[in-house]
C-alpha cells in the first residue's frame, strides 16, 4: 500500500495504478492520467477528496453507485473498469478516452453544424437510454461531461455523481445539484426527479451546441435556476435560421417546463432525431425534382460547389431515369427464389401455416398447464394480483428516498404498500422485514443533523439579542423541513418551545397597561351658618 503525497503535491502511485499525469480536478476530486502496474492498461483514475472521503455515509454510496456504474455497458458511456482505497484514498479507474470535452470544441468553434448536433445527440440519446434502463439518472448532463473521440464519436461519463456525493456539504437545498444553465426547473426547486429531468438537459445541450450558448444566463445561480423555471428562451431557428424546423421542434418540447409535455424517454428521442434527417432527405429531393437542374443554395457546400448527392447527372430527368434502371437491376438480381415469393398464393399459404402453428402452441401451452398441479395453490393464490416485478418497484423507491435522506418517507412507502399486501403472502413477510430492518438500521446510526442543531443554536442567540423575527424564521423552517423526520423530534420540540415562547413575549410587550385614573379629591361636607349663632 503507498503511502499518502505531502499536501499539495500529486501522488505517483494509487493502489496497482502508476500515476503520469494530472488530467483535469473539480469539486469532487482529481483525475490523473495512469496505466496498472501489471497488465500496463491505460486508464483515467478519479481520485476521492479526502476531505469528502472523511463526510459520514459518503464512502458507502461511493461504493454502492460503483456497483450499478459497473453493469453499464455501452459504447457512448465511459465504462469504469476498477474502483478500491489505498490508505485514506478512495479512487476508480474508467476509461481513458482521448481527445476533448464537449466544452472545449464549443470553446474553439462557437457552433456545431445542425446534421453534426444531429448525430452526436442521437448517441447521447443512446447513452441514457441505457443508464435509464438501470434505474441510473445522471443529473448533471452538460458539455463537460460528454467526451469527444478523434473518430467524431461522444461518451457520457460521471453518472450518478450527484447521487453519490449528494452530502449535506454539496447540496445547495433540498438536494439540488448539478450545472445551473442546464438543470431541469423540477430539480432547480429541489423536487423528484426522473429521466425527463435528463431530457431537459439534452434539450439545453442541444440548444448550446445549435446557438452557441445556453437557453438561460444570469449573474447568480439562483438567478439562471429561476429562468429555467419561469422565463422563455428564443427559439433555436430565430438565432440560426437555417436550423430545420423539426429539429427546433424537438428541442423546444424536450425544454417543457411540465416534464409530463417532454418525450416519454431517451428511445422516442432518438427515433425523431433519426426522423428530422429523412425528412430532410425527403424535402431536399422533393425541391431537385421541382427544379429540374437549378442548383439552390441548399445544393452547394461551403466552397459554393454541389454536394456529392447533387453531382449524380443532370436534371431531374436523369435522376429519375438512374432510379427506374437502378430498381430494374435490382429485380433481376432477386433470384427465382424472390420471384417465388412475389406470388400472391404462396405469401397466402405461408400465412396460413403460420397462424395454425401460433393456435396449436397456445392450445398446447394451456393442456399442458390444466394437467399439471396448481403449486401456486394456498397461501401463494391470492398472491398472483400484484407482480413480484411490482414489490420490487416499491422497495427500490424505498430504498432510493432512504439513502436520499428521506428516512420518514422510506417508512411511510413500506408501510403503506404492506397494507395493500395479503397477510398470508410471502411478499408481505418481505416487506415488513426491510420495513424493520430499515427502522433499526436508522436508529442504529441516526442522521447527520449538525446543521439543524447549529441553526437553532444561531436563532437562540438572535432572540438573546433581541432580533426575534431572524431567530422566528429559523425556528419556523426547521420545523417545515425536518417535520417527519423522527430523529429530529426532540430538536423540533425545543424549536417548537422557542417559538410558543417567542409568541407570548410579543403579545405581552404589544399590550401596554392601563394608567389608573387620577382619584377625585374627596367631597367636604356642606356647612351651615345659622344666623344669629356664636
Amino acid at each position: 500500500m503507498s503511502s499518502p503525497a505531502p499536501v499539495g503535491t500529486d501522488p505517483t502511485r494509487i493502489g496497482p495504478y502508476l500515476v503520469e499525469r494530472k488530467l483535469g480536478a473539480g469539486g469532487m476530486g482529481t483525475v490523473y492520467l495512469a496505466s496498472h502496474e501489471q497488465t500496463g492498461r491505460i486508464v483515467a483514475l478519479k481520485l476521492l477528496s479526502p476531505s469528502l472521503a472523511r463526510e459520514e455515509g459518503l464512502v458507502a454510496r461511493f461504493m454502492r453507485e460503483i456497483d450499478a456504474l459497473q453493469k453499464l455497458k455501452n459504447p457512448h458511456v465511459v465504462e469504469l473498469f476498477d474502483h478500491g482505497v489505498d490508505g485514506e484514498m478512495y479512487y476508480y479507474a474508467m476509461e481513458y478516452v482521448p481527445g476533448e470535452t464537449l466544452t472545449a470544441r464549443l470553446r474553439r468553434e462557437k457552433r456545431i453544424p445542425w446534421r453534426e448536433t444531429i448525430d452526436l445527440s442521437i448517441q447521447i440519446s443512446v447513452a441514457l437510454k441505457s443508464a435509464h434502463d438501470a434505474g441510473i439518472i445522471h443529473r448533471d448532463l452538460k458539455p463537460s461531461n460528454l467526451l469527444l473521440t478523434p473518430d467524431g464519436d461522444i461518451k457520457l461519463t460521471d453518472f450518478g455523481v450527484a447521487q453519490v456525493f449528494a452530502g449535506s456539504k454539496l447540496t445547495v437545498t433540498g438536494g439540488i445539484i448539478g450545472t445551473a444553465e442546464y438543470m431541469s426547473p423540477e430539480q432547480g426547486q429541489g423536487r423528484r426527479i426522473t429521466k425527463r429531468s435528463d431530457l431537459y438537459s439534452l434539450g439545453a445541450v442541444m440548444y448550446v451546441m445549435l446557438t452557441g450558448r445556453p437557453p438561460f444566463s444570469g449573474k447568480t445561480t439562483l438567478d439562471v435556476i429561476h429562468k429555467h423555471k419561469y422565463s422563455q428562451f428564443d427559439r433555436p431557428r430565430t438565432i440560426v435560421p437555417e436550423i430545420p424546423h423539426w429539429l427546433d421542434d424537438i428541442v423546444c418540447q424536450l425544454m417543457e417546463k411540465d416534464p409530463d409535455k417532454r418525450p416519454a424517454d431517451a428511445f422516442v428521442v432518438n427515433r425523431r432525431l433519426q426522423e428530422v434527417l429523412r425528412k430532410v432527405e425527403v424535402s431536399t429531393s422533393d425541391m431537385t425534382l421541382g427544379h429540374g437542374t437549378q442548383e439552390d443554395a441548399s445544393t452547394l457546400n461551403a466552397a459554393g460547389q454541389p454536394h456529392r448527392s447533387a453531382v449524380s447527372g443532370g436534371g431531374h430527368g436523369t435522376l429519375m431515369r438512374d432510379l427506374f434502371r437502378a430498381e430494374i437491376e435490382a429485380g433481376k438480381e432477386r433470384g427465382s427464389l424472390w420471384r417465388v415469393f412475389e406470388n400472391t398464393w404462396v405469401l397466402v399459404g405461408l400465412l396460413a401455416v403460420t397462424l395454425l402453428v401460433i393456435v396449436y402452441g397456445v392450445v398446447n401451452a394451456r393442456m399442458r398447464s390444466a394437467e399439471q398441479p396448481d403449486e401456486a395453490a394456498g397461501e401463494f393464490s391470492s398472491w398472483r394480483r400484484t407482480p413480484r416485478a411490482e414489490v420490487d418497484r416499491v422497495v427500490t423507491l424505498a430504498r432510493h428516498q432512504n439513502d436520499d435522506g428521506d428516512v420518514a418517507g422510506a417508512e411511510r412507502t413500506l408501510s403503506a404498500f404492506a397494507a395493500l399486501i395479503p397477510p398470508e403472502s410471502p411478499e408481505r413477510n418481505r416487506v415488513e422485514n426491510l420495513l424493520s430492518e430499515l427502522r433499526a438500521r436508522n436508529e442504529k446510526h441516526p442522521r447527520d443533523l449538525s446543521l439543524l442543531v447549529a441553526a437553532l443554536d444561531r436563532a437562540d442567540q438572535l432572540a438573546a439579542a433581541g432580533k426575534t423575527s431572524e431567530a422566528r424564521e429559523i425556528w419556523n423552517g426547521a420545523i417545515a423541513i425536518y417535520a417527519d423526520d423522527p430523529s429530529a423530534r426532540a430538536d423540533l420540540e425545543r424549536a417548537r418551545r422557542n417559538l410558543s415562547a417567542s409568541a407570548t413575549t410579543s403579545d405581552k410587550k404589544t399590550t401596554k397597561p392601563t394608567a389608573p385614573k387620577p382619584a377625585e379629591p374627596a367631597r367636604q361636607p356642606a356647612t351651615t351658618t345659622h344666623q344669629g349663632s356664636p
